[in-house]
């Protein structure tokens, strides 16, 4: 079995290779996304592997189509950059990893919540250059504060352990409801209207993108906290930063980001920032953006390389998968 693994990175190879050998795959990895432009270099592999920000679109799918491409393996849970369509027009498997470590992703979600309510980021700037002073770094008590958690999935359920530990309230919100979850499932008005946080962990969707806009802002708390290592398009992004320059948002705590794509996962400190809009929002004192690290755990990322050679071994084998989307 020949892959051809777009947008590599370092972590990526070293979690591949301790398994390769052993599965009698072969994997020829590429720097590259995967585009229109670089579907060439799958010729001759059986399948593909890509991550969140590779394009999938109708387009690729066809052009790997003639390329006898088979299978297309996602080594993610989300799917949004898929045509899951013409796939299944095309009689491509789009395999995917549907959980890799939901505490990887909770964990930080929560680690940005308290350094930023506890301003941990500024704190350890200063004390970099000796200046222990606290002068405007008094935060608040998570214990008793309402968190809104939009999405009861595997990472939302890990992060609402996470929130009882701290003694919160928890509102939930959820398309298809756990009903053996001990929590408040109430609409996304009532989140929007009574929390003091709002915690994404729901996927990108027709209904659920720019699910934070200017309108749903306007109904939150003065002050509320905003987290998001979900998808960056649930954000309206220009929304939030007038929402933070009102002063009406306290905080936004995000690891992703809606452009991101050309961004992410690469070196910019020697090159001129682009993007004006991400550009504003790191500037601003009250938002921490980190590179959609959250899935980033030695854990997340060997069982992300496992259950990909797996799902792509039982498809091969059997001509099914239990991951198979398309």
């Amino acid at each position: 079995m020949k892959i051809a693994f777009f947008d590599t990175k370092p972590y990526d190879i070293a979690s591949f290779d301790k398994i390769k050998d052993t599965a009698n795959i072969s994997i020829k990895y590429f720097e590259t996304k995967l585009s229109l432009d670089t579907c060439a270099l799958a010729k001759g592999a059986e399948a593909v592997c890509v991550f969140v920000n590779d394009t999938v679109n109708a387009a690729v799918i066809d052009k790997l189509s003639e390329l006898d491409v088979k299978i297309i393996a996602l080594r993610c849970a989300g799917f949004n950059n898929v045509d899951l369509d013409r796939a299944r027009e095309r009689q491509i498997a789009v395999l995917h990893v549907p959980a890799y470590s939901p505490y990887a992703v909770a964990e930080h979600a929560m680690a940005l919540l308290l350094c930023s309510v506890r301003r941990i980021h500024k704190a350890y700037i200063r004390s970099k250059d000796f200046n222990f002073s606290l002068t405007g770094l008094a935060g608040f008590d998570l214990h008793g504060k309402t968190v809104g958690v939009i999405g009861t999935g595997r990472i939302g359920r890990a992060f609402i352990d996470l929130c009882r530990g701290f003694g919160m309230n928890i509102l939930a919100y959820d398309k298809f409801p756990n009903k053996s979850l001990d929590v408040t499932y109430t609409d996304t008005d009532t989140i929007f209207q009574d929390s003091d946080i709002i915690s994404l962990h729901c996927p990108l969707t027709e209904e659920t993108y720019h699910i934070i806009n200017e309108k749903t802002l306007d109904m939150m708390k003065k002050g509320v906290i905003i987290v998001n290592t979900s998808r960056g398009a649930l954000i309206d992004t220009n929304a939030l930063i007038e929402s933070i320059k009102d002063r009406r948002v306290g905080a936004a705590c995000l690891d992703v980001y809606e452009e991101e794509s050309d961004v992410f996962f690469r070196d910019n400190s020697g090159h001129i920032m682009d993007d004006d809009t991400l550009a504003r929002l790191i500037s601003m004192p009250n938002v921490i953006v980190t590179s959609h690290q959250a899935f980033l755990t030695e854990e997340a990322l060997n069982n992300i390389a496992e259950t990909t050679v797996e799902n792509i071994i039982e498809f091969s084998t059997k001509g099914s998968c239990k991951n198979n989307l398309a």
